[in-house]
């Protein structure tokens, strides 16, 4: 498992990028992490990367591809599906339609942005140590 591999964060805000890079900083992250704001950009890089990314995170509502045709373009690629990088969803979005088309896609987790600083570092926090003790297969 590459667990200090860099961490890819798909969103698009700001802001979002911002706070999240603040919780990463307040809970001392050490992975590096790489902002893309869009699917179309993350995708280029993991295509091109010989890096072992650790775990993706990525919002749903993007512009030109969505987080779920993103997530769709993975698990088609059979080089990237090989890779065995955890995908999560961490959106504003608690659509239940929505989050049945993600876990149909093998989506690794979904998660609610949460309405407080605190309770995002525990979200990301809890993310973290899920992914840094479970197995998965080395490509």
């Amino acid at each position: 498992m590459f667990k200090n591999g860099p961490i890819i964060i798909i969103e698009d805000d700001a802001d979002d990028q911002e706070l999240l890079k603040e919780v990463f900083r307040e809970l001392q992250v050490s992975n590096i992490l790489k902002f893309f704001d869009s699917c179309a950009h993350a995708l280029n890089y993991l295509v091109a990367t010989m890096e072992k990314p650790f775990l993706i995170i990525s919002d749903i509502n993007l512009p030109a591809m969505s987080g779920l045709e993103f997530c769709k373009k993975i698990t088609e690629s059979e080089s990237l599906k090989m890779k065995s990088i955890p995908f999560v969803f961490l959106s504003t979005t608690s659509d239940q339609g929505v989050i049945k088309q993600a876990y149909q896609m093998f989506v690794q987790g979904f998660f609610v942005k949460p309405g407080s600083i605190q309770e995002l570092k525990e979200t990301i926090r809890m993310i973290l140590d899920y992914w840094n003790l479970c197995r998965r297969p080395s490509s």
